[in-house]
């Protein structure tokens, strides 16, 4: 095995087997406790109706497989946001995407409860998505026209992007807010899904949104080497033959898409898509080949580690998980920001 190839699978195998481990613990952990014994009996007996079999395929499993994809899904977006702009404090959340996302999907909510016509939880997954994505690509692409009009200097649009998506998210969360303010039968169902949540959650959501996410994350992993040379500046990128308007867009559409996808079923969970790509990096470099795939595996251990924690540090009660990784990222965040401003010093 060459030296690369084994530099590649020491340090993915740890990833892979702590995302295992992070699902064993998440079947494991509830209002009844699951011994490995109990969890293996769930897994090899056939019959699925006993009250073993409903706890672990009805409800932990669909649950934490549903954490993965999404942690997976925003750790990818957040990789890609970071090397389209050039800027390690990009991601989802910041960038404004899930805060589009989040209004959109809010919307389709309310057209949803308002309609005359019967919708199944497993029909409304799809609207969400549409909505979701077409609120993310409307901020986005908000934010990224203000930045890319910003002429105070090389670095000033990258500046300029985070100040922009920051001032759209609030002015996307406002209107969130006047939506939930004018529609107060609608409150509670609004607010706990903009906390992000994965109760409730069954195998639909999985069959619906898990493809949209794979097949848009697949997309931004295959786009890895244009996610390199875009790294170095798009003038470079050029000089190489490459064309950074398309690649970019087509990027930007990928990672909103990925978002849109994992918001219409999560609601808004912050913070992963910034922490998974940094650690990832710290890892496994920062060739996009790798730190996509390893950022989708450390971000889906992430998310299955917040959201047991979510439903077991004041069980029975339940915290959303988007406050937990509010609670994870947020000092993170600021770590960024402190160490960022000393390297630019």
């Amino acid at each position: 095995m060459q030296p690369r190839s084994m530099f590649v699978v020491s340090r993915m195998l740890p990833l892979a087997g702590g995302l295992l481990l992070a699902l064993l613990v998440g079947i494991h952990f509830g209002a009844v406790n699951l011994s490995l014994s109990e969890i293996q009996q769930a897994f090899t007996d056939s019959e699925e109706a006993n009250q073993l079999g409903i706890i672990v395929w009805q409800i932990r499993l669909p649950r934490v497989v549903l954490a993965a994809c999404v942690g997976a899904g925003l750790a990818m977006a957040g990789a890609a946001f970071q090397g389209v702009f050039r800027n390690p404090l990009a991601d989802p959340f910041v960038i404004g995407a899930s805060s589009g996302a989040a209004l959109g999907a809010t919307l389709a909510l309310l057209c949803i409860a308002g309609s005359v016509t019967v919708i199944t939880a497993s029909s409304q997954v799809p609207w969400l998505i549409l909505s979701a994505f077409g609120g993310a690509v409307l901020i986005v692409s908000a934010v990224f026209v203000i930045a890319a009009l910003s002429n105070l200097g090389r670095n000033a649009p990258l500046l300029t992007l985070i100040l922009a998506g920051m001032a759209l998210s609030s002015f996307t969360g406002a209107l969130v807010s006047l939506v939930m303010f004018l529609n107060h039968e609608m409150l509670t169902t609004i607010f706990s899904w903009l906390l992000g949540s994965f109760s409730g959650r069954h195998w639909n959501e999985i069959l619906i949104a898990g493809p949209v996410i794979m097949a848009s994350g697949g997309v931004l992993w295959m786009m890895s080497r244009p996610l390199d040379l875009l790294s170095f500046g798009d003038e470079t990128a050029m000089s190489l033959g490459l064309s950074s308007g398309k690649v970019r867009l087509l990027i930007l559409l990928a990672a909103t898409l990925c978002t849109a996808g994992c918001v219409a079923v999560s609601g808004v969970i912050g913070f992963v898509g910034l922490m998974a790509p940094h650690m990832t990096r710290i890892m496994l470099g920062p060739r996009h080949g790798l730190l996509i795939p390893g950022s989708a595996l450390l971000g889906a251990m992430l998310l299955v580690i917040a959201d047991t924690l979510a439903r077991t540090v004041i069980a029975p009660a339940e915290i959303p998980v988007g406050v937990v990784t509010a609670l994870m990222g947020c000092p993170f965040f600021l770590f960024l920001l402190i160490s960022r401003g000393r390297q630019t010093a």
